[in-house]
Formats: C-alpha cells, sequence, structure tokens
C-alpha cells in the first residue's frame, strides 16, 4: 500500500503568495484537514475530490500523492529504497515517465543528481522484473514522478494533474511576458465578479484575464481541454466515478451573454493572440476585444476592471512607464465611474503613479516578481 491510500492526505502545490486562497477553493471542494505550507497545502481528501480538484481548480499548479517517506542521508539509500517500490502498480514498462526533484538543506544537494538516482532505481526495478524499462520522457510523459527532500526527509509522490496545471490549453498564441493562467484565475476571484455587471481588460495582452473571466462565469472546468490525468495511473483509479464527474462538469456549465466580457489593447499582434485564444473557448466568440489604445475607449462604469499593465519586461523606460501608469488612473477616474479596479502591479513602485489611493494591495507572486494586486474604488 502507497502512503497515500493509508493517510488519504495529499500536497498541492500553489504560486507563492497564494496559500490561502488556494486552501480556501480546496475547502469548496470538500477537502478536510487543510494545513498551509510554503507554496502549497496539506489535506485530506478521497479520490473522488482528488478528481473534483484537478479537474476543476483555478488557483492550484499540481496535486502530489506521496508513495513513500523516508529518512534520507545519501542518494545510496534513496536507490535501495526507490528500487524496492512497486512501481508496477502504477504504470507499465511501455508507459514514458518523468521526475521533478526540489532539495534545500540536505547532505543530498543536487537536484538533478537526485533526478538521476531515482531514475536509475526506477529503470532497474522494471529492467530486473521485466527485462526491460520504460522510457524517460521529459516533454510529455504518462507519469510525472516528484522526489522532494528536505532536512534529510525524502519524499516520493505522484503527481495526480499529469503536469502542471496552468496549461489550460487555450493558449494558442502568446506575447511577450504574458500573466500565468492561475494568476489571472486569482485576481478574477479576488474581485469577486461573479457577471453581475460587465468586466473590462484595457491591456488585454493575449486575453488571460479575460479568458479566465469565461471560464469562471460559465462554469467551466479549467481542465476541460486535458486529455490525461496523472490520478488515472493511481492502484485504486475509479473510472466509473470519473466518468460521473465529467458529466457534471458538462452539466453545470452555462452560455456567456453578449458584451458581458470586454477587452482592449493598443497592440494589434496582442489582439490577433487575444482574439484566437478566447474562439478556443466555448462562448469566447461572444468576448469583444478592440484594438484600441485604453485612452482612447470608452471605459466602463459601474462594472469590473481588471488589469496587468506593463512593469518593466515588456515596455522600456521608468518614466514611460510612469506616464502610462498616471494615463491609466486618469482613464480610470474620467471614464469608469462607479466601477472597481483590480490592477496587477509586478513593479510596487509605479503603484503612486496611478494617483489613486489603493482600497487593499494584495501581495501575489509573478515568477520572480513580488508584485500586488492594488484594489481602487472610483466614485
Amino acid at each position: 500500500m502507497f502512503e497515500y491510500q493509508k493517510s488519504r492526505r495529499f500536497f498541492a502545490q500553489c504560486a507563492g503568495k497564494m496559500e490561502e486562497l488556494a486552501a480556501a477553493e480546496l475547502k469548496e471542494f470538500g477537502a478536510k484537514e487543510i494545513k498551509t505550507a510554503y507554496r502549497g497545502i496539506w489535506f485530506v481528501a478521497e479520490l473522488e475530490h482528488i478528481y473534483r480538484i484537478n479537474y476543476r481548480s483555478r488557483l492550484l499548479s499540481r496535486v502530489l500523492a506521496p508513495l513513500i517517506s523516508i529518512d534520507c542521508h545519501s542518494t545510496n539509500y534513496l536507490y535501495k529504497t526507490a528500487v524496492k517500490l512497486p512501481w508496477d502498480e502504477l504504470f507499465s514498462v511501455d508507459d514514458s515517465f518523468a521526475i521533478f526533484s526540489t532539495v534545500s538543506n540536505s547532505l543530498i544537494t543536487h537536484s538533478k543528481y537526485a533526478s538521476l538516482i531515482l531514475k536509475d532505481a526506477m529503470a532497474d526495478f522494471y529492467r530486473d522484473k521485466y527485462g526491460n524499462r520504460p522510457n524517460v520522457d521529459t516533454d510529455n510523459p504518462n507519469v510525472w514522478i516528484n522526489l522532494h527532500i528536505e532536512e534529510n526527509k525524502a519524499r516520493i509522490s505522484l503527481d495526480t494533474s499529469g503536469g502542471t496545471l496552468h496549461k489550460r490549453g487555450y493558449r494558442l498564441k502568446s506575447v511577450s511576458a504574458p500573466m500565468q493562467e492561475t494568476l489571472a484565475a486569482a485576481i478574477i476571484r479576488l474581485s469577486g465578479w461573479k457577471g453581475d455587471s460587465p468586466l473590462l481588460d484595457p491591456m488585454c495582452g493575449s486575453g488571460t484575464l479575460l479568458a479566465e473571466a469565461l471560464l469562471e462565469y460559465c462554469r467551466i472546468p479549467s481542465a476541460f481541454n486535458r486529455d490525461n490525468f496523472g490520478f488515472e495511473y493511481l492502484p485504486d483509479f475509479d473510472e466509473n466515478l470519473w466518468h460521473k464527474i465529467l458529466s457534471d462538469g458538462a452539466r453545470l456549465t452555462r452560455a456567456l451573454p453578449e458584451l458581458l466580457i470586454l477587452g482592449c489593447d493598443v497592440d494589434f499582434l496582442a489582439v490577433s493572440a487575444a482574439r484566437n485564444n478566447l474562439e478556443s473557448l466555448p462562448g469566447g466568440n461572444k468576448v469583444s476585444i478592440l484594438h484600441s489604445d485604453f485612452r482612447h475607449h470608452p471605459g466602463l462604469e459601474n462594472g469590473t476592471i481588471v488589469c496587468n499593465p506593463p512593469y518593466g519586461i515588456r515596455m522600456g523606460e521608468e518614466k514611460e512607464l510612469g506616464k502610462l501608469y498616471k494615463d491609466f488612473g486618469d482613464f480610470l477616474k474620467q471614464k469608469c465611474k462607479g466601477s472597481q479596479a483590480f490592477v496587477y502591479c509586478g513593479n510596487r513602485e509605479l503603484i503612486p503613479s496611478l494617483g489613486l489611493k489603493p482600497a487593499a494591495k494584495i501581495p501575489l507572486v509573478s515568477g520572480n516578481l513580488d508584485g500586488r494586486l492594488v484594489k481602487l474604488e472610483i466614485y
């Protein structure tokens, strides 16, 4: 029996500063005994919840099912333990696999070397038993295995998500420095928008915020485009239960009204990318996207504004960015009365340039950027 089968305890990974938000989402899915950790959450759940979480979660990156936890002071002991695990209860010699590892504060110091040792142990298990070994495929494996070593304790897990969940499948085209889908979903969730009034992204780029707003309103599962999940390789996978969850997901969806979700961007290539991406989603052709500078846009009163303005990676000088933020603040004041704006600022020093007093500044990490989601009330 693997560890998760005894404890029903799993670990969900998420972006930094998103732990509490993701924990609240897990509770909505029926998870119990929820405890946040650094960039993740421990929780207890039945497999039904694991299927639903992977299928519908908008905030999580991966959900890991622990297979074994051991004291581990050397790669030799890691190998001796891993080679004895019943790997063929998870996947066959004809399947492919890949390993991703993290190591901290341990005698084993190199994550890539630790991955290599675990790979050798897994390959030797199959070779000794079947005379052949499964292939390693680091791009699109059947099974992802996680190795986490911290303070000389190792945990080997199967990734029930089958790869990172932020890859929704709708990003057919992109622009430089696109917003990650899970961050966009967090912004939509934090905005409190439920579709009672229009939503506008006046610098929409390739349309990630618009797409996540559409998924939220239409109740479309985040992973509706995904062909397979890692949980399908668990030894106690229940295919009938999984198909029921798929049917429930299709039944709960609803259509998007015209002119409820709006966007614009000054960059024609960005607008083209956004339209392509949105049209890959059910109802995406009802999202109105204009090729326009926000300064010339009519604005939106009594609605919700969401935005991820440039913060230095996609644009040049700080002075130019400061003027952009000032003009955007003027746009909000003059053309968006009665609205709430949620502006993600990757560079916190640009926040004062908006010329509006924030009602809240919520920390959210985007890659290496410790940004802030700024809430603005426009009276």
